[in-house]
């Protein structure tokens, strides 16, 4: 089979990239914008890296784990680098795929589009209901007092207000949003380093130094147990990774851009994660980690920095409404796209003068509400912010699942363009195996405790709501008409690897 161009692939500029000609028509009209620049990208990249599961969930993860809890990062992080990796292949062998929604549908079938689409932006509003839990906690912290619906209601006004104008708007405030973060954790490491050189000892006689990492029951005083508990906090940490995937629409120059944010995963892990935890937990030895607050703040607490640990306290709720920033463009650009394939109303498929599917947005950021409902039903922050977490880690693992199955079919149906790519993801033969494996441990983990069990209660329902959905969605005109169209596609391809 000839290898196929962007231009033969069949993509269109919106939507899945084989949706009948008819929607290819309906596609013509102006596309997004390509406005996110190569440190945009890169900020977006690490702002999806550093979430807010770091900062709020770290010392509870902490608690179950002990110091494993290093391992338990680096283990994520190490499957979740495939994940991308594989992402960023697919998305470079046809520029006109728009998102993994996108890819996942021309690959699999109209149907893993549909499902893939509303289960990413379920995820998102999940998280942002969770950032909203976080943030109207952080504020109660820094002006007690505060009613809870202040924050929780002020929030979804200003996400509008900060995507509304552009995606160049967006992509400025999620740089700043980033560096902020990336600041605190650096500033972090730096003092956490001074008080271990420095011999530092805490009100309780603790001595800060790199041996409290092993000196308490070793590096897994839980045992196997304790480590696997670990896993379920930390999963919500990395999840917005994919996130440069839904941003590949407006990216300048992506075949440069989007191999650079993805190959600096790693270092990003090493630095963020590890080190951050490493040096928490050699300054303050980790069973004295309060599991229900931030260790970040109790560490410049510790060094006898009030102010410092105010700022970290702005800096948590700041990435809070980072990763909620960045939750409310990935989720209206998803319902665009579902809009623009027949799989979401047709207004969410319409753009403002400065291209920015507005109508989407305002849909997605009505759901932020339900943080308000939380907030005045849960019994303390961290008991909601682990029940919303535990929901949203299931529906992202999902999301990745997706990813993997869709380059195993990739390499399955498009050999030549695995064989000619520039960016071909290392294994790629049997890490999607590893990778869907492991993900498939971490759904068993998430039943070993009562808080995270719910959401294998809940995930399930939410899949057969979107089945039901979809089975009356499939019968309009458009779905038939793109699942022949798809199955004609697929029956060529086969054909054509017959033959050759």
């Amino acid at each position: 089979m000839p290898e196929r161009t962007t231009a033969e692939s069949g993509a269109t500029s919106t939507g899945s990239p084989r949706t009948g000609s008819a929607a290819r028509d309906s596609h013509a009209d102006p596309s997004l914008a390509r406005s996110l620049s190569r440190r945009h990208i890169q900020m977006l990249a690490i702002g999806g890296t550093i979430g807010t599961g770091l900062f709020m969930g770290a010392g509870k993860t902490i608690s179950l784990a002990g110091p494993a809890v290093i391992f338990v990062y680096m283990i994520i992080g190490f499957m979740l680098f495939f994940v991308m990796r594989a992402m960023g292949e697919i998305l470079l062998s046809n520029l006109n795929y728009k998102s993994f929604s996108d890819f996942a549908g021309d690959l699999l079938g109209p149907w893993a589009s549909f499902f893939t689409g509303w289960s990413y932006w379920a995820f998102w509003v999940v998280t942002g209901v969770a950032d909203i839990v976080a943030i109207s906690g952080y504020v109660d912290v820094l002006a007690p007092g505060t009613p809870l619906w202040i924050p929780a209601l002020l929030t979804p006004v200003v996400l509008i207000l900060l995507n509304l104008p552009s995606v160049k708007a967006f992509g400025e405030a999620e740089f700043w949003f980033a560096l902020v973060k990336v600041i605190a954790i650096l500033a972090l490491i730096g003092t956490g380093l001074v008080m271990i050189i420095t011999h530092f000892t805490s009100p309780s006689g603790a001595v800060a130094g790199f041996e409290n990492m092993w000196n308490d029951g070793g590096m897994f005083p839980h045992g196997v147990a304790g480590f696997v508990l670990g896993f379920q906090i930390a999963i919500f940490a990395f999840a917005g990774i994919e996130l440069v995937g839904t941003a590949a629409a407006e990216t300048k120059d992506p075949e440069k851009n989007l191999p650079r944010a993805i190959n600096t995963i790693p270092l990003r892990l090493l630095l963020f994660y590890v080190g951050a935890l490493v040096i928490i937990m050699s300054v303050n030895p980790w069973r004295t980690i309060d599991p229900g607050s931030s260790p970040f703040i109790g560490m410049f607490a510790l060094a006898g920095l009030g102010v410092a640990a105010i700022v970290v306290n702005l800096v948590v709720l700041t990435s809070a409404a980072s990763s909620a920033n960045s939750g409310i463009y990935s989720t209206s650009r998803m319902v665009y796209g579902l809009a623009q394939d027949g799989n979401a109303p047709k207004a969410f498929g319409t753009l403002s003068r400065r291209k920015v599917p507005q109508n989407a947005l305002l849909f997605s950021c009505i759901f932020l509400l339900a943080g308000l409902v939380l907030l005045y039903t849960g019994d303390s922050f961290m008991g909601a912010f682990t029940l919303v977490t535990s929901v949203a880690s299931v529906l992202t693992m999902f999301v990745w699942s997706i990813i993997m199955v869709s380059y195993l079919a990739f390499l399955r149906r498009r050999p030549q363009l695995h064989a000619a790519s520039a960016y071909r993801m290392p294994g790629a033969r049997f890490m999607p195996w590893v990778v869907l494996a492991f993900f498939a441990f971490m759904l068993w983990a998430l039943g070993q405790a009562d808080d995270t069990r719910l959401a294998l209660v809940v995930a399930p329902l939410w899949f057969l709501s979107l089945g039901a959905a979809w089975y009356v969605n499939r019968k309009s005109p458009l779905q038939q008409a793109r699942i022949e169209e798809w199955r004609a596609e697929a029956r060529a391809e086969k054909a054509a690897l017959v033959q050759s």
